[in-house]
């Protein structure tokens, strides 16, 4: 992992992502940032959240139109591996650890021949408050 200068910005959006438990865009932490008074240009946005997501600092979920959402993750779940249950009304994110899931994708490659594996699997739902 290289070793990122800290900067002003750095440390707006990393303490924004910090108070955020659903994933969001790098337009929707721009607008946020600006609406906070911090001066962050979104060419800025983006080029620090290509960062943090190359150094494992943000998870990064596709969404099925291709735009790029993020989520700093607690930091527990942050140094594991692990999966997010989102709901598709709201954008609510839990984290969620799948160790049988984990058993099985590692058991797939095997049985074909592979070795390290990865995977990302996002599950989506309707949480208790939107269903309610």
């Amino acid at each position: 992992m290289s070793t990122q200068r800290v900067t002003r910005q750095r440390t707006a959006l990393r303490e924004l992502l910090d108070e955020l438990d659903e994933f969001r865009s790098a337009q929707q932490l721009h607008a946020q940032l600006l609406a906070r008074g911090a001066g962050v240009g979104l060419a800025t946005v983006y080029r620090t959240l290509g960062s943090m997501a190359q150094a494992g600092e943000v998870d990064v979920l596709r969404t099925e139109q291709g735009e790029s959402l993020y989520l700093r993750c607690a930091p527990l779940a942050a140094r594991t591996h692990h999966h997010h249950l989102v709901c598709r009304v709201c954008g609510r994110t839990v984290d969620v650890a799948g160790p049988n899931l984990e058993e099985y994708v590692d058991g797939i490659g095997r049985g074909q021949g592979f070795v390290d594996v990865e995977h990302t699997l996002e599950l989506r739902g309707t949480c208790a408050a939107c269903a309610g």
